[in-house]
């Protein structure tokens, strides 16, 4: 059976379209995800994600414990409120999954994980957590709702939407986060926008929803979030990464921290393993519709499209592709769509940020 979440009795009156999504039943779109999607993109929208997992890990010995367990360091928090991306490893250095933890206050830290990898996270924890000397208190949280706000307008709709924490959101700094009047709000988002993420008592979910609808914020679906975090540059778990994939062949060497000398899980084996592919982006020059899976055809050989889509902001298509290391960003190479060839230029990613494209005269 399904799972549900707070705001699920609003999807339906709202008529959305309902699809699987890691065994949660989560609205794909409300009537059109290119109109959501552009909402974002120029206003204000929100999503529903609380399928996501909030995990409190606390007590002695918690800050030690996610030195070893994460591969960003947590070091780098020097004070309450910040919020660090990072990778969560297996011994072999493959990407378990990819997370935002936030630092509380110590000893007090925030993961907050993938749905579709929750109970493989909660295990893989509690595995580490008995082979440390830590104290720690690992608490998932599942009594709470999260609501992303994302958009050029969200801050300013999210404070007349929640005067409550209102003052909170606009002092926030990207990547920090506060608690405000029971509210764990965070400057984060998943869709290349200026944005809010906001932990809640799941029963107080609705009212915040409604409030900010009638904020004029737009209820946006999984088809937007995901043509947003793909223009974005934002990988996929599952798609773009997974337990056989390194972070370096995931393209984000940039979270893994080599700086200091911890001993993180799988530290040894990045040292040892060399890269047997990379991820580049992708902008077509032909028409056709990239989809994970593709096939791609380039003079060093052949890789495969991780994640596709046709962009609403750039209007052609783009993807992630994962290609033999001999590639270089400016190639032209083919992707095989359905039973032709569509001629397509690798470029680096992101695509959008801010509204603005980022790829120039490389897809011309």
């Amino acid at each position: 059976m399904l799972k549900h979440t707070a705001l699920y009795p609003a999807h339906c009156a709202l008529g959305a379209r309902l699809v699987d999504f890691g065994g949660w039943e989560m609205p794909l779109h409300y009537g059109s995800q290119i109109e959501e999607h552009h909402r974002v993109r120029r206003d204000a929208g929100m999503f529903d994600v609380s399928h996501m997992l909030a995990i409190d890990i606390q007590g002695q010995g918690t800050r030690d414990f996610l030195r070893h367990l994460l591969a960003n360091n947590v070091d780098r928090f020097g004070s309450p409120g910040k919020a660090l991306y990072s990778c969560m490893l297996n011994d072999g250095g493959g990407v378990l999954d990819d997370l935002i933890v936030y630092f509380v206050e110590e000893p007090c830290f925030r993961l907050v994980v993938n749905a579709a990898t929750a109970e493989k996270d909660l295990a893989w924890i509690a595995e580490q957590r008995a082979k440390s000397a830590a104290a720690t208190r690992v608490t998932p949280r599942r009594d709470l709702a999260m609501i992303a706000v994302q958009g050029p307008n969200a801050r300013a709709k999210l404070s007349r939407a929640a005067p409550r924490i209102g003052s909170a959101a606009e002092s926030l700094k990207p990547f920090h986060a506060v608690f405000s009047d029971g509210w764990f709000v965070s400057r984060t988002g998943y869709t290349g926008e200026d944005g809010f993420e906001i932990m809640l008592p799941a029963a107080e979910a609705e009212n915040l929803w409604d409030a900010l609808r009638d904020a004029d914020v737009a209820p946006a679906g999984l088809g937007a979030r995901d043509t947003l975090r793909l223009e974005a540059g934002m990988n996929l778990y599952g798609q773009d990464m997974d337990e056989s994939v390194t972070p370096i062949e995931a393209g984000l060497a940039w979270t893994v921290d080599f700086g200091s000398e911890r001993d993180f899980i799988g530290r040894s084996a990045l040292l040892e393993r060399a890269p047997q592919s990379q991820l580049l982006g992708l902008v077509a020059l032909d028409r056709g519709v990239f989809r994970s899976h593709q096939k791609v055809h380039t003079a060093s050989g052949s890789g495969q499209i991780t994640s596709g889509t046709f962009s609403p902001t750039l209007n052609i298509s783009i993807a992630f592709a994962r290609l033999p290391l001999g590639v270089r960003e400016g190639e032209v190479v083919d992707v095989e769509v359905r039973d032709r060839r569509v001629k397509a230029r690798t470029v680096k990613y992101p695509f959008v940020r801010r509204g603005k494209s980022l790829i120039g005269p490389a897809a011309t």
